[in-house]
Parts: C-alpha cells; structure tokens; sequence
C-alpha cells in the first residue's frame, strides 16, 4: 500500500492531522463544481468511473460485499417506497417463521381485499402456508396477505410496523420511517435510495428470499376455501426472459407505482461472484427498468472486486475490495484501529471507502516473542553469575592435591 495511517502512531499524527485540515479544501471545490452540472456525488471522486446521467430524482449502486457505493444520485434523500416496502415485509417474514408455518386469514387481511391495492381475493378463515403467502407477496404484491402476515408476526398490524422501523434502524437505515406492510401511499412514510439498498442487501442474504423473489411463476393449490388453485406470474421484468427489459444473472426485485412516489424500482444481479444492489426512486413509468440497466451495466463494466487477503496473510477476515477496473492494491490508503487486541483496517479509492478487514496484530506478537527473549536471556545470566565456570570435581581435586603437599612439606621440615 502507498500509504499506512495507524491511527495510535503519535509520531504520524501531526503529519496526518495536516493532510486532514487541508484536503477538504480541494475537495470543497471539486465538489462545488461538479454539484453546478450533476447530483452524482460519486463522479467527484478522484478516479472514479464517471457515472451515467438518468432521469430518477434518486438511485444508488451497492457492491455487496464490501458496501462500497459506486453511483450516488441524491441517495439520501427522502421519498415515497411504494411497493418496495414490501421487501421489508418479507424479510421480517423470513426472519420471524417457518415457510411451512401456517396463515388464517382474519377480518384484518381480508380489509386489503378491498382498500383499493393488488390482492389475491382472500377469504375470511382460508388458509395458506408462510411459503404461499410470501410467493403471493412479491410476485403478486398481495396488500391482503402482506396485512396478515404483519398481524401473525406482529401480534397486530401496527406492532409489526415498529418491528419494521426497528430493523430498519438495525441495518442502519438513517432516514426511513414505515408506516403500513403494504407501501400504500402515506405521507408519514418515507424512505431513501441507500436505506432501500440496506434492506434489499439483508433480504438476498436470508435463507429463502432468493428463490422467492426471482420466481417467475407460482401456484398455490386449492385451499380450504377456494375452489381452485390461484396462479401467480410475476410482472418483475427484470428476470421475465420475454421481457425486453430482462437482466441476465438478476436475483430479483420489485417494482411499482404510485401518484406519490412515481415509479421506484428495486433489485440486485450477480456476475461473476459480484453480486450489485441497485435502486431507482421517483421515476418516470416504464423508464425506471431502463436506467436500472443501465446503472448495472456501469457497475459490472467499469468495477472489479479484489481479493487483497491473496497476498497479505496477516489479513484474518474481510480483505474485499471494490476499485475501478485496471485499478490496484497500490492505488488504496488504509487507516488502522486497534481495539480488544485486533487491528480494523479501512480500505479506501480516493477518499471513499471500498473495502474493510481485520488484520493479524503482528506488533503485539513481536512483543510477546521479544519479552520471551529477553526472559531467557535473564534466566540464563543469572544462572551464570551463580555458577563457577569450572567443573566442581577440577577445583575439588586441586584442593586435595595442595593439601597433600603442604602436609608433606611440614613432615619434612619436622624430621629434619
């Protein structure tokens, strides 16, 4: 790496402090000037692949493994989520039942039937299984089971709700409010592009949420109540082969609209163990898919993630990076914080972060081995300063060999 900034180094730290207090000041400017023609914060980024214009108020690209942001287009800002609340809903499902556990339709579900949404014409008492009613949720944006679902997790709708916000807060949504299960328009409901992105990535990183989403087809059999089975195709065009706006290696998603939020869009696709986040909010219909596309293909084209644990063995977790493509280790800063005896490392592309670790602490090692050391050497010295260099028995038998002598010489001195 070009640059190691330990944030514990004290000799470092007036250099760096300096490099601190000055830098925003080109960076002010750069942004200032690229803020008069584009709300793409990203394209202000040294080195950055400039990103496509589109005509969404809103959009965001997220690399997955990294959370490394590659297009911001006013990101945090707040707007209507229409449908996409629904990914929520779902998630929350997944995390809080089994999909074989069973749903009773109550006079709540059965009120979405009729409150002027998408629905799958329940009845009161019919029964489905979790599986069924997630299917219907998001191939069939079903508002009716969307209800029930948040009664039976919830123990009430409105219980379910701050479940919602609270997981929400949990995945470190900074601007979202959810009112309602179903996304039907509320002015108190509110969400952002990034936030979306947040939710989507832990919904596609939860056991069974994948096969859901990226369904094309469903049937739930005839059940207790209704005399036939219910056939459910899912209007998602990004993973609909026949549809012209259709995306190779796409997970899934939801797309929907409303007079409030325009046209808001969600989804994530995997290409060649890259796996891209993407939302577009408050755009015009049937232009949304569109730009999406556009947007992945910016991402998959213009990015690559690297391995950096390949070649730094001290790299105990993490080591992933997300850099432009032709882009190398030696193109990264990194910052360091020691805590609980491990070291975090920050990976960052020109001032924004692309990557983190956890890093071998390989100075408390050194230590330890050097104290190791320096107590064998102690151990040593003081077993030499109590031991005589000569072997016991030499000293032992020149002692009796002087005392014979000198006997032998006062014998002689006696007789003579």
């Amino acid at each position: 790496m070009k640059k190691t900034r330990l944030t514990a180094a004290l000799l470092a730290f007036g250099i760096s402090a300096s490099m601190i207090f000055q830098t925003p000041v080109y960076a002010t400017e750069d942004t200032a000037a690229a803020t008069t023609t584009s709300t793409i914060t990203t394209n202000s980024i040294s080195g950055w692949p400039q990103g496509p214009e589109i005509t969404s108020a809103s959009a965001v690209i997220m690399e997955d493994t990294t959370n490394t942001i590659l297009y911001a287009k006013d990101m945090d800002q707040a707007l209507s989520p229409a449908g996409a609340v629904k990914i929520m809903t779902c998630l929350l499902a997944l995390e809080n039942s089994q999909l074989t556990n069973q749903v009773t339709m109550t006079e709540t579900g059965v009120s979405g039937v009729t409150d002027g949404g998408a629905h799958i014409s329940s009845q009161l008492g019919e029964v489905f299984t979790m599986e069924q009613c997630l299917y219907a949720i998001m191939l069939a944006s079903a508002n009716d089971i969307a209800l029930q679902i948040a009664e039976q997790i919830g123990g009430s709708v409105d219980a379910f709700v701050e479940k919602m916000n609270s997981r929400a807060q949990e995945l470190g949504c900074t601007n979202t409010v959810f009112t309602n299960p179903t996304g039907l328009p509320d002015d108190n409901q509110h969400t952002t592009a990034h936030d979306l992105a947040l939710i989507m990535q832990a919904a596609i990183n939860t056991d069974g949420f994948r096969d859901i989403a990226s369904a094309t087809s469903y049937t739930i059999p005839a059940t207790n109540v209704s005399g036939g089975a219910r056939n459910l195709t899912n209007s998602f065009s990004l993973t609909n082969q026949a549809a012209a706006t259709y995306y190779s290696g796409c997970i899934g998603g939801r797309e929907s609209t409303t007079t409030a939020s325009g046209s808001v869009l969600v989804t994530a696709a995997e290409r060649n163990s890259t796996t891209l986040i993407c939302v577009v909010m408050n755009g015009a219909t049937g232009q949304t898919a569109n730009e999406a596309i556009t947007l992945m293909d910016y991402g998959f084209g213009n990015f690559q993630l690297l391995d950096l644990s390949e070649e730094d063995f001290h790299i105990l977790s993490g080591g992933q990076v997300m850099i432009p493509s032709g882009a190398t280790s030696d193109d990264l800063t990194t910052e360091d914080t020691e805590s609980d005896g491990q070291i975090s490392r920050t990976y960052s592309f020109g001032g924004t972060q692309v990557g983190t670790a956890v890093i071998e602490n390989t100075a408390e090692d050194a230590t330890t081995a050097d104290n190791q050391e320096n107590d064998t050497n102690m151990e040593a010295a003081r077993v030499s300063q109590n031991t005589s260099p000569v072997p016991y028995f030499i000293i032992g038998g020149v002692g009796v060999l002087l005392l014979v002598l000198l006997l032998w010489r006062l014998i002689r001195i006696i007789k003579s």
